[in-house]
């Protein structure tokens, strides 16, 4: 099953573009980085089935991903040619194989140190991921504004299925790998915080949606 769903993955991948203009045919094809993939814990298994992502990532072009939400879509275009091509590899085989598919973003955020919605734990808030994990790809310059995707961790090298948009603004410190934007949709994402937050011993702003947020299907495009 996971052979299979490999080489289905690297055929799609690396037929969508072309060879590298120039190139000699020693070198020819796109540019890849390694990446590394673990398993996590016994204690903390995958809450979907899937297999983990190809070892390499392409480190050219972007890729489009449409999260449909339960108040409606937002697409967000990942970089690959960016310092997280790996995270970019990890999200679009994620969404490939519909783990994010019908699941709920546990946290929602508008402080005036954070304003972000997290979602991909399928269970709650940092619990549920996808069965490994990876390293973080920071140089230490990332920062955070409007429309902001980036991956969610519990520390470093924790990185698996959990990501966060910003919807305003996020002044953390830069230990968080950075996929891409949003293209389209900040208008949905203003309307999941205007519905409100349940309060949390975290504050009175962070916490559960006040409203349900529902991942209801996530595209490749």
């Amino acid at each position: 099953m996971r052979s299979r769903w490999g080489a289905l993955l690297a055929i799609a991948v690396l037929s969508s573009i072309g060879p590298v203009v120039g190139a000699t045919p020693a070198t020819a094809g796109p540019p890849v980085v390694s990446c590394a993939f673990t398993p996590t814990a016994s204690d903390n298994p995958a809450a979907r089935p899937v297999a983990p992502p190809l070892p390499v990532a392409l480190g050219i072009g972007t890729i489009d991903v449409t999260f449909q939400f339960n108040y409606g879509p937002v697409t967000l275009r990942l970089n690959r040619a960016g310092a997280a091509p790996c995270a970019v590899q990890n999200m679009t085989s994620l969404v490939a194989q519909r783990f994010y598919d019908q699941s709920q973003c546990w946290r929602l955020t508008d402080s005036a140190r954070l304003g972000v919605l997290q979602c991909g734990d399928i269970f709650e808030v940092e619990k549920g991921g996808p069965g490994y994990q990876f390293p973080d790809e920071v140089d230490g310059t990332e920062t955070y504004p409007r429309g902001t995707v980036a991956m969610g961790n519990q520390g470093p090298g924790t990185n698996g299925s959990e990501f966060f948009i910003v919807h305003s603004f996020a002044n953390i410190p830069a230990n968080y790998s950075v996929l891409g934007q949003v293209v389209a949709g900040m208008d949905v994402l203003d309307r999941m915080v205007a519905a409100g937050i349940t309060p949390t011993e975290r504050g009175p702003r962070d916490g559960l949606p006040a409203e349900p947020v529902v991942i209801t299907s996530a595209t490749l495009s």
